[in-house]
């Protein structure tokens, strides 16, 4: 079978590998940390005031000024964090491995969830569609998030690789767009299924943007990694560093007892975790033929 190969990853080092070049290390200086965090919220000014609290405690705790800045695609994010664009950052999972493989940022701690250092790529319909499992899905349209994404893209892709599934073919349309428009476009009917992942899915309907009556879940992955707080090569190379943001990020489940906005609702803190924890999205990756194994 010809599953067509993700583009993205495989400029994605030929894009960043310049950059890296002329980077100098911020671990070398007293310069800001530029901390990258995804569009977890549905548009970057609610983005930006909900990850605020976690850059000034960084800061604090680092004894560095951590500048947030939100990048809007999990595509760009990756970039970034691999050409040390950014210094940290709250990435989802593919793009953390992407810029590990390509790159070598590392790393520190994943982030919980309700406790739980996992989550779960979704594939989700109309209830009204008359969809009711993948097979179903032929000759519909279906929405993947931005080519970043794991649970939008890269999970998905491995699944229908799986069951021999090319997209292109399968699908009458196929649109890459960001996951909280593929759950409105669900839910009003413009679009048949997408994929998406349970926390954003949980968290839109928590917040009235959508009703869980209009939409159905289809498609449940195997556990995945939660996202991960991630730092640039370079400053991969300063364990002092890392150790001391590890210790950091290790406490906010403590502190958020007292300053609760820390992190947004049903995260609970971070664990710390090593590049071991993101195998099965690296796994995936090379079974699509998205990253070659290194010799």
């Amino acid at each position: 079978m010809n599953f067509k190969p993700l583009h993205f990853a495989q400029t994605f080092f030929a894009v960043t590998a310049l950059a890296v070049v002329s980077f100098v290390s911020a671990a070398q200086t007293s310069a800001p940390l530029e901390f990258g965090v995804g569009l977890f919220q549905p548009d970057k000014e609610k983005n930006d005031a909900t990850y605020k609290p976690l850059a000034e405690y960084l800061s604090k705790k680092l004894g560095r000024e951590v500048k947030l800045r939100t990048v809007d695609t999990w595509e760009g994010l990756a970039k970034s964090l691999a050409s040390g664009e950014t210094d940290l950052a709250l990435m989802g999972p593919w793009g953390y491995v992407l810029a590990n493989h390509n790159a070598g940022a590392e790393v520190v701690s994943t982030i919980l969830y309700q406790g739980k250092p996992e989550y779960f790529a979704i594939m989700i319909t109309n209830p009204k569609s008359g969809i009711s499992k993948i097979e179903d899905l032929k000759g519909k349209t279906f929405a993947f998030g931005d080519k970043g994404s794991t649970s939008g893209f890269l999970i998905p892709s491995h699944e229908f690789f799986k069951r021999g599934i090319e997209p292109e073919k399968f699908f009458s349309k196929v649109i890459n767009t960001k996951h909280q428009a593929i759950e409105t476009q669900v839910t009003r009917g413009d679009l048949d299924a997408g994929a998406d992942y349970n926390r954003n899915r949980d968290a839109m309907i928590e917040q009235g943007l959508i009703k869980a009556a209009d939409s159905k879940i289809i498609w449940t992955s195997a556990p995945l990694p939660n996202d991960a707080f991630a730092v640039s090569a370079a400053l991969a190379k300063d364990r002092a560093f890392t150790a001391k943001l590890a210790a950091a990020l290790e406490e906010i489940g403590g502190v958020m007892k007292s300053q609760p906005n820390l992190l947004p609702n049903n995260y609970t803190g971070f664990v710390s975790k090593d590049n071991k924890y993101y195998a099965p999205i690296k796994d995936a990756a090379l079974a699509l033929g998205w990253l070659q194994p290194k010799k």
